[in-house]
């Protein structure tokens, strides 16, 4: 079975990233087929000062405007 890397920014929490594994692990075995044992979900927290898009670090971009 698969084992899934998941990238994302620092700050999520331990229970967000539970719900996450837990979710991809069931899209894995509807999909894929096989038992959840064999799903490993590897969570890799980024720093913002670490990740840029266009060339711009996430560190140093405004913050984003509240929806609504």
């Amino acid at each position: 079975m698969p084992t899934i890397h998941i990238e994302l920014f620092e700050g999520r929490t331990v229970e967000q990233k539970a719900a996450l594994a837990r979710e991809v692990t069931d899209a894995c075995v509807r999909v894929l087929g096989g038992s959840a044992d064999g799903v490993d979900v590897l969570f890799v927290d980024v720093p913002r000062g670490n990740w840029a898009t266009g060339g711009v670090l996430w560190s140093q971009r405004p913050p984003a405007k509240p929806a609504g």
